[in-house]
């Protein structure tokens, strides 16, 4: 990189924190808020000071909150029998926005990968048995990602509900609607024949 001098340096090495931000995106980034938008520039810093002093995670589901129990934990009208499990914040938005979903999540903000030292403790997997033996939760929904680490997560909460005698349930995984047989994977489609329903 050019001597560009510190401060702008340190502001491309900033923008590179972002997922999928590589070095000439951030120079971009950079360059475009010091020369053509520096309102944004002082919005985004105040914005980015002000999240990282407020949000926190929830207590008890784990998703990002600006109070100790989020709106969703702190909804009495919503069900407290069924927990969906999720890897991300990002998931239980998704899921909310595409279906009716009025239980309880617990996001565990990634997967077992004992490789990288991830492991039961960094998914927040005690607070997770507590909730289970609360007696209340009757259902945990597995929405973990179709990934091997998000099946061997999955496979490893499964057996966590089963010995509280909890129902366990997970999403389905197959064809898009509206895809065509012929550009579906062979993995994709030889899950979606395993796991096909009586009509």
């Amino acid at each position: 990189m050019a001597n560009l001098g510190p401060g702008i340096e340190q502001l491309i090495e900033a923008f590179r924190c972002l997922p999928g931000v590589g070095p000439k995106s951030a120079q971009r980034m950079a360059f475009h808020v010091l020369e053509r938008n520096r309102d944004g520039g002082e919005r985004l810093a105040n914005a980015l000071s002000n999240a990282l002093d407020t949000v926190q995670h929830c207590q008890r589901c784990r998703i990002l909150s600006e109070t100790e129990l989020c709106s969703r934990c702190g909804d009495d009208k919503r069900r407290h029998d069924q927990i969906c499990i999720v890897e991300m914040p990002s998931d239980v938005v998704a899921i909310e926005q595409a279906t009716h979903y009025q239980g309880q999540f617990f996001v565990l903000s990634g997967h077992l990968s004992p490789l990288d030292g991830v492991g039961p403790e960094a998914l927040g997997i005690p607070k997770l048995i507590e909730l289970l033996e609360q007696n209340s939760i009757q259902e945990v929904i597995l929405a973990t990602n179709p990934t091997v680490e998000g099946e061997a997560t999955a496979h490893y909460i499964s057996q966590l509900a089963h010995a509280r005698q909890i129902t366990v349930t997970r999403l389905a995984h197959g064809i898009p609607l509206g895809g065509e047989l012929e550009y579906v994977d062979s993995g994709t489609l030889s899950i979606a024949f395993a796991g096909r329903e009586s009509i």
